[in-house]
């Protein structure tokens, strides 16, 4: 029986409940492949899976996103590759482990120009913006997009899609940071309606990502021209918003939800196939990375869960 280090939680709460474990390697089914991690990203929503916000099966090995090499599956064997998995880490045990069993149907190659540590970051952040701004909102060439928590991964994500897509971006944040867009709104200290529609000569964004929800989403709403349209992906706080039923009908906007944990195995491929062309040409940039191993699970968890600094953390399984 071979034997791999996986991270794991048999009960929810914060990171300390996570330990490492010796487990068996997983036995392959039909139409399954094994990957070899080399890489996997930790996101807020993996605190969030361990603390018991998608009440996860019991026990777990947590993790979405990852990067590595097929060791068995029939016609994958041997390639580089990357994404996310559906159910990882709820369902399914997940990436923080060295080794995860993904559906061949759900497999999508590593671009060559990115590192297995750059690759297993892009995962769900470019999912939720590309589900959002394309799949779900089918973003236009020359259309102004509000993007809210733009300093964000999501939200930066968010902003190199747009541009690939040829859109304006205006980004918001609570914060004075720079960020790359054609504009950028302080939303403590201005009122995010009033800027947005200065900056659009009185008419409103054509479509709003939010990537913050909560008290964000109503300013959001108020910021959309005639017809436009809201992406919602997220919400901080307790997730229970008030806004004007008549004036969202009289503005005959259109609000859209879209969620990265329903997609299924081949939908999540199929993005990730459409993101490489994004990287190879260079229309997109992965952020910096800190690494850590599996063995300072606890501290790396804590680093997301405190969301401090800008880089991306991400756990290289094999190291010891």
């Amino acid at each position: 029986m071979t034997i791999m280090k996986a991270l794991r939680f048999a009960k929810y709460g914060p990171p300390p409940v996570l330990s490492i474990q010796q487990l068996p390697v997983p036995d392959l089914k039909p139409g399954e492949a094994l990957v070899e991690l080399h890489a996997s990203a930790i996101n807020p929503s993996d605190v969030k899976n361990v603390a018991g916000v998608f009440k996860a099966s019991l026990p777990r090995i947590p993790g979405r996103d990852f990067a590595g090499v097929v060791v068995a599956g029939d016609g994958w064997t041997g390639k580089e590759v990357w994404g996310s998995g559906a159910g990882f880490g709820v369902s399914h045990d997940g990436t923080h482990a060295q080794y995860v069993v993904v559906s061949s149907d759900g497999l999508s190659e590593k671009p060559a120009s990115l590192s297995m540590e750059q690759a297993s970051a892009v995962g769900v952040p470019y999912l939720a913006a590309w589900s959002g701004l394309v799949d779900a909102a089918n973003i236009q060439p020359g259309e102004t997009v509000l993007i809210t928590g733009a300093l964000g991964a999501v939200g930066k994500a968010a902003t190199q899609i747009a541009y690939w897509k040829k859109a304006k971006v205006i980004g918001a944040d609570i914060s004075d940071k720079s960020s790359d867009v054609d504009a950028f709104i302080n939303t403590r200290a201005k009122e995010l309606p009033v800027e947005v529609k200065a900056l659009t000569n009185g008419k409103g964004a054509d479509l709003v990502f939010d990537a913050v929800g909560g008290p964000m989403f109503e300013p959001c709403l108020k910021s959309l021209r005639l017809g436009g349209r809201q992406v919602a992906i997220t919400s901080i706080g307790s997730g229970r918003v008030e806004f004007s039923l008549v004036d969202f009908y009289h503005n005959l906007s259109r609000l859209i939800g879209v969620d990265t944990m329903k997609l299924t195995g081949p939908a999540i491929a199929k993005i990730m196939d459409e993101l490489r062309a994004g990287f190879e040409d260079g229309y997109l940039r992965t952020s910096p990375v800190q690494s850590w191993s599996l063995d300072q699970a606890i501290d790396a968890y804590t680093a997301v869960e405190k969301g401090t600094g800008l880089s991306k953390h991400v756990f290289l399984p094999r190291r010891n």
